[in-house]
C-alpha cells in the first residue's frame, strides 16, 4: 500500500518509483508497516517454540508422522531461502516484492487458524516478571520492618515447597518482602503483593544480578547490526560478477547464515559441552573476540575499498561499480557468523544453568531484547561518532555516500569499543556468583547459611560478588 502506484490517484502523486512520487501518506504507511513487521517477528520468536513444545508433549502418538516430515521440512528450509535469494533481484516492482511475502504470510495465518480447534491449550501460569515486581513492592511496603533474629521466621512458602536456592547477602533489602508482620500469619495475608517467599526473593535477586551481564551484550548487538546495514551497502556497489552471473546480495547473507548453522553452531556446542560449569562465559568471550576480529577485518577491507575508489576517480560517482571483488567481504561476514552463533548459544546455556527454572524462557528472550537494543544503539553510535568526528573543524565520517565516508575509522572505533567491552565482561563474569558456587556454600549439615550471618558469602566472594 505504501508503494507509489497503489495510492497515486488518492494522494495526487505520480506512479513512478521516484523520490518525488512518494508522498507523506505513503511514508506513514511504510513506516507503520515496518513497525508491524517488527512486532510480528517478535511475536513469532517468543511464541512458536513454546507452542510447538506444548503440542509435542500432548500428542506423542504422532511422533512417527513428525519424524517422517523432518526431511521434507529441512529441504524446504534450505531450498526456499535459495530460491528467494536468486529470484528477488529479478522482481523489480516494490509492490510485488512486498506483496508476495504478504500473501504468503496471509496463507500461513489461515492455515494456522484452520487447526486452532485441535491444538492443545495450556492454562496460563502467570509471568515470573510479575514475581520480580511483587518482590520490589512487598520489600518497599516493609521498609521500616527490621529483620528477624532467626532466618527461619521468614516466609518459606507453601508447606513442602523445596528451597531452590541458598540464602545470599546480595540485595538483602529485598528480603524484607519475606518478613511476616508481627501478630500475623502467612494465612492471614491474602494480598500476594505484600508477602513473598524466600524462593521468590532469591529468584528476583538472581535476575537482578544478571543486569551487569546484559549491559555487555549491547555492544555485541551494535556490531551484529553492521552486518545488515553497512556490510550490505558496501557490497551493493562492488563487483559482484561470478563469470556471467551477478551474485545477489542475499547470497552473502545466506552464506553467512549457513556458516553460522553448519559450522559455528557445532563448534559452540562442543565448547559448551566440554566446559559445563564455565562454558557459557567462555563462549561469550569467544563471541566478543569474533566481534573484535570482525571489526578489524572490516576496517582493513574498507581501507582497500577506499583506496580503489581514489585510484579510479570514483569518489564523486556513487552509482558506479567499484572494480573490487565483493568476495573480499566474505571474511567479515564469516567472522560475524561466528559472533552471532557463539553469542546466541552461550547466552542460552548461561540462562539454562544460572537462571531460576520459572524464568529461563523469559530471560532468554529478554537477552534477545537487550541485543536488539544494541541494534537501536547502532544508530545512536553513528550519530555520536559523527558528531565527535566534526570537533575541531573536522569532516564528518558519515557522508551522503559511502565513497566519501570513512567507515574504516568507524570500524576501528567499534573494534576499540568491543575490546573495552570484552574487558568489562571478563571482570563482571569473574565477580558473578554462579549457582555452583552457591551450592558449595551450604553448611556441614546440608542447610543453607543463615541470612543474617552471611559467613559463607563473605568467605567465598565478599561484597564484590554479584
Amino acid at each position: 500500500m505504501s508503494t507509489p502506484p497503489v495510492l497515486a490517484n488518492a494522494t495526487g502523486t505520480c506512479k513512478k518509483y521516484e523520490h518525488h512520487c512518494v508522498g507523506h501518506t505513503q511514508k506513514v504507511m511504510f513506516y507503520t508497516g515496518m513497525s508491524l513487521i517488527a512486532v510480528g517477528v517478535a511475536g513469532n520468536l517468543v511464541s512458536i517454540k513454546p507452542f510447538l513444545e506444548e503440542q509435542r508433549e500432548e500428542t506423542d502418538d504422532n511422533a512417527a508422522l513428525r519424524d517422517c516430515l523432518k526431511i521434507p521440512f529441512f529441504c524446504l528450509v534450505v531450498i526456499v531461502p535459495i530460491v528467494g535469494a536468486i529470484a528477488l533481484p529479478y522482481i523489480k516492482p516494490w509492490s510485488l516484492r512486498f506483496g508476495i511475502p504478504a500473501i504468503c504470510t496471509l496463507v500461513a495465518m489461515l492455515l494456522f487458524l484452520s487447526g486452532s480447534f485441535t491444538y492443545e491449550k495450556a492454562e496460563p501460569e502467570g509471568s515470573p516478571i510479575t514475581t520480580v515486581c511483587r518482590v520490589f513492592v512487598a520489600a518497599a511496603s516493609k521498609n521500616s520492618q527490621s529483620f528477624p533474629a532467626d532466618a527461619e521466621l521468614l516466609y518459606q512458602g507453601n508447606a513442602g515447597q523445596p528451597q531452590q536456592f541458598p540464602h545470599t547477602r546480595f540485595l538483602r533489602c529485598l528480603e524484607k518482602a519475606a518478613i511476616i508482620p508481627p501478630g500475623t500469619t502467612p494465612e492471614d495475608e491474602t494480598n500476594r503483593w505484600k508477602l513473598c517467599s524466600v524462593t521468590e526473593v532469591e529468584s528476583a535477586k538472581i535476575t537482578l544480578r544478571m543486569v551487569p551481564m546484559w549491559t555487555t551484550f549491547i555492544v555485541c548487538g551494535i556490531v551484529s547490526s553492521v552486518g545488515n546495514t553497512y556490510f550490505i551497502e558496501q557490497a551493493s556497489k562492488m563487483n559482484r560478477k561470478l563469470g556471467t552471473w551477478k551474485v545477489p546480495l542475499q547470497i552473502l547473507l545466506l552464506l553467512s547464515q549457513w556458516a553460522k548453522k553448519f559450522l559455528f553452531d557445532s563448534l559452540a556446542k562442543r565448547v559448551l559441552k566440554k566446559h559445563k560449569t564455565y562454558g557459557s562465559p567462555i563462549g561469550i568471550v569467544v563471541a566478543m573476540i569474533f566481534s573484535i576480529l570482525c571489526c578489524i577485518t572490516a576496517a582493513r577491507v574498507e581501507i582497500s575499498r577506499l583506496k580503489t575508489i581514489r585510484n579510479h576517480g570514483l569518489i564523486d560517482k556513487p552509482d558506479d561499480v567499484i572494480p573490487m571483488r565483493v568476495f573480499w567481504l566474505l571474511f567479515q561476514f564469516f567472522l560475524l557468523a561466528g559472533l552471532d552463533s557463539f553469542f546466541e548459544k552461550s547466552v542460552a546455556a548461561f540462562y539454562d544453568t544460572q537462571s531460576p527454572e520459572c524464568m529461563k524462557s523469559y530471560l532468554r528472550f529478554f537477552s534477545r531484547g537487550v541485543s536488539g537494543l544494541g541494534f537501536m544503539c547502532s544508530v545512536l553510535s553513528v550519530y555520536v561518532v559523527g558528531m565527535i568526528s566534526e570537533k575541531g573543524g573536522g569532516k564528518n565520517w558519515f557522508q551522503l555516500t559511502l565513497n566519501k565516508s570513512r567507515l574504516d575509522r568507524y570500524y576501528w572505533v567499534l573494534a576499540g569499543l568491543s575490546s573495552v567491552n570484552l574487558v568489562v565482561f571478563v571482570v563482571v563474569a569473574t565477580c558473578y556468583r554462579y549457582r555452583d558456587m552457591e551450592a558449595s556454600g551450604v553448611d556441614a549439615e546440608g542447610g543453607a547459611a543463615p541470612i543474617g550471618s552471611g559467613e559463607v558469602e563473605d568467605k567465598q566472594c565478599g561484597y564484590c560478588c554479584l
